[in-house]
């Protein structure tokens, strides 16, 4: 058994061994420590000075626990998986399928990770957007190209500690199994997952990229094999749909075979971009920041007429970046590198918007469970005309914002098409523009000096969760309608970043596992 001691220390201390390890002593009275590790860091920032939190294990004679492994297991002949997407989520599925002895065969409608910048530069400096190739399709899945945040809130859904473990094992710094907030970064997702990928391939799994899933094949109730890109025909009795959020054809497919899902809530709204020195500023109260503390970063929330408006994948030291997933529309978002090095700092700030909110208007009904995506296409789409048909995105000061003027003049921001003054105001629901104008003067309270006229607002911000949920039988997670067809992550509505998204796969692969297992106990 371990003793965890708690220590609080400054931030040009907590990353010195000796100066931990003679706290650890004066604390609690002995020089005897033996072995010990930091399980856990976080940064406080409340207080005038910056502090760090440390919870140390302490062993003694023991040695600490050797961390999760994945262990390769030759899976060649054995029972076959079709895997759609290779997100965390299809990852994740395929990793825990070969452990349990199962063969995944992944099939991803972009390219491997290594191929896909090139469709990046496509639509960040030519403003083309492949379909099947960009921020969000592709080997990884949205995270790989857009930072690779790994704070959760899903500890009760799985082990959140094995999911980061195995990250660490294909590559990523093991102090992301420590930090509050831990984060890969984009630079180093990519060989991160090409790892993953290789151990896969060496252990018999298969993988089929540039393969869009176009139709499901079913008999009865049962899924019997897939259609790729239109001809090709796959055989399989078992299929986990892990998709992602932008996937939306994938939802006609549902519809087209009567398969049923439900609406579910959103937030919409838009991106905000400060001078990370800014940031720096207001949470260390400090115009310098010390050179062992991180790039700032915030959290802010507040109610609005009982609307919940928020800050979502907020990005110190970072950058913009357009992730429309198909001609014709406008989506931002946000990513930064593993040092967060940019002189940038942005967030989404959003609207919880819920499928009531919307009914009786012109977008939707009740009856129409595609009603939420249809609102959600409406925003982008009127971005895009907006932007005068291109990925600029409409952009206003925060300032101009507030007070309903379109901004005469806009600095270059880290948005790569660039943007377009435009009055956001009219680019929303009047009930999502009052919120949002609401919460930034009440951020501004809390955060004196965070409404700026050098803080500018990109829009708009959409895809923060999936708008639709696929039906699944929380037993056994298959589609209710459809034996074999299991409806996973993101996409499915029922994670919402990279480690929930990659505990759904894995008890997606539990479930399958579980079927067969007790079959053959039936036999």
């Amino acid at each position: 058994m371990s003793e965890i001691i708690k220590l609080r220390l400054r931030p040009e201390d907590a990353l010195n061994n000796q100066v931990i390890l003679d706290a650890l002593s004066k604390k609690i009275q002995t020089k005897s420590i033996g072995n010990w590790a930091i399980v856990h860091r976080s940064l406080d920032a409340r207080q005038k000075s910056p502090i760090y939190e440390l919870q140390i294990a302490i062993y003694g004679n023991l040695n600490p626990p050797k961390p999760f492994r994945l262990e390769a297991k030759e899976i060649s002949n054995r029972k076959e998986v079709a895997v759609i997407g290779t997100g965390p989520a299809g990852l994740f599925c395929g990793l825990h399928l070969v452990r349990l002895g199962f063969r995944p065969i992944f099939l991803e409608r972009g390219k491997p990770v290594e191929r896909r910048p090139a469709d990046l530069r496509s639509i960040n400096v030519h403003q083309t957007v492949n379909p099947d190739s960009n921020y969000c399709f592709g080997e990884g899945g949205a995270g790989t190209y857009s930072d690779g945040k790994l704070y959760t809130r899903s500890h009760k859904r799985g082990s959140v500690s094995e999911v980061l473990q195995i990250f660490i094992q294909f590559g990523a710094d093991p102090s992301i199994s420590i930090d509050a907030h831990p984060h890969i970064g984009t630079n180093k997702l990519p060989r991160i997952i090409k790892n993953i990928r290789e151990f896969l391939i060496s252990v018999g799994a298969e993988f089929h990229f540039e393969s869009r899933v176009t139709d499901f094949k079913i008999e009865g109730n049962q899924i019997k094999g897939l259609v790729l890109n239109k001809d090709i025909h796959l055989e399989c009795q078992d299929v986990v749909v892990a998709t992602g959020h932008s996937a939306r054809d994938i939802f006609d497919i549902y519809q087209k075979h009567g398969l049923s899902y439900l609406q579910k809530p959103i937030a919409v709204g838009v991106r905000v971009e400060h001078p990370q020195e800014l940031i720096d500023e207001l949470q260390y109260k400090t115009f310098t920041r010390n050179s062992h503390l991180p790039p700032a970063e915030y959290s802010m929330v507040t109610q609005v007429e009982n609307l919940g408006v928020y800050s979502f994948c907020m990005c110190p030291g970072g950058v913009i970046a357009p992730c429309a997933t198909a001609p014709g529309e406008i989506v931002t978002n946000g990513w930064s590198s593993s040092q967060r090095s940019r002189p940038t700092a942005n967030s989404g700030i959003v609207v919880t918007c819920k499928p009531d909110m919307v009914f009786g208007s012109e977008i939707g009904t009740k009856d129409r469970p595609i009603s939420m995506l249809d609102f959600q296409k409406r925003i982008e789409n009127k971005a895009f005309l907006v932007s005068e048909k291109s990925q600029k995105a409409p952009a206003q000061r925060l300032t101009d914002f507030l007070e309903g003027r379109v901004s005469s003049f806009l600095p270059k921001t880290s948005y790569p098409p660039g943007v377009v003054s435009s009055n956001l105001i009219e680019l929303f629901p009047n009930w999502i523009s009052e919120a949002l104008r609401s919460a930034f003067r009440n951020f501004d309270q809390k955060k004196k000096g965070y409404v700026t006229e050098n803080a500018i607002l990109h829009a708009p911000e959409t895809r923060t969760s999936s708008p639709i949920q696929i039906r699944r039988d929380p037993i056994s997670l298959e589609h209710p309608q459809c034996e074999g067809l299991y409806p996973c992550g993101e996409g499915a509505g029922y994670a919402g970043g990279i480690i929930s998204a990659a505990i759904d796969g894995t008890k997606v692969a539990s479930s399958i596992a579980a079927k067969y297992s007790q079959s053959l106990s039936k036999k």
